[in-house]
């Protein structure tokens, strides 16, 4: 199975791969595709297993909102827009936007930043959210007078390039979770839909 992301960072690229080279068989079970599936199909699996095999292939593409999104909305567009154009671009299977945004959501007070995955096989496109993570209110501040995420973060800490290691994700969670496995959470839930016989339509 092919796959493209539609962005070069190495970060975002690696979410895709971790979330897909561990998922056995499309699907959805553990089963041998030598052996009877354990969700009835008759010999071979009839699914695709979505092993990356070449690996992801990195396009870059523009996201069409802004570098620093604000709101649900905007990200998720950022998202599908990013999975359409690498889609659009290669010969891939399936094609994957990333995008990370900040927004105001209900009950969480001050700003938080937010996660969105969209997924296309060229026919529908499907979106998850990863974490929501509160920013301190210094970081918040700054964003709203007009700066990035990215950047304010690197100034804020004295690094280079936070948002292609560990990203807000690592550094405000001392480590419990980092960019890479908190974009890993909305990749899985994108992919859900394609990979799963729930969402079949009749």
């Amino acid at each position: 199975m092919e796959i493209a992301v539609g962005s070069t960072n190495p970060v975002k690229v690696d979410a895709v791969e971790h979330v897909l080279e561990s998922h056995n068989c499309a699907c959805g079970c553990d089963c041998d595709r030598d052996s009877e599936c354990d969700h009835g199909y008759e010999d071979d699996c009839s699914c695709d297993c979505p092993a990356l095999d070449p690996p992801a292939t990195p396009v870059a593409v523009d996201s069409g909102v802004p570098e620093q999104p604000w709101s649900v909305e905007e990200t998720i567009t950022g998202a599908r827009t990013r999975a359409r154009r690498a889609y659009d671009t290669t010969t891939a299977d399936y094609a994957v936007g990333l995008e990370g945004g900040v927004a105001r959501v209900d009950g969480v007070d001050g700003l938080s930043l937010i996660m969105w995955a969209a997924v296309t096989d060229g026919t529908r496109v499907e979106v998850g959210g990863g974490p929501t993570l509160r920013l301190p209110d210094e970081i918040a501040t700054r964003l709203e007078n007009g700066e990035e995420l990215g950047p304010v973060m690197d100034d804020v800490l004295g690094t280079t390039g936070i948002a292609e290691s560990e990203g807000a994700a690592g550094v405000l969670t001392d480590g419990l979770t980092d960019r890479t496995r908190a974009l890993s959470e909305a990749v899985a839930c994108a992919f859900g839909p394609f990979l799963t016989l729930y969402y079949d339509t009749p």
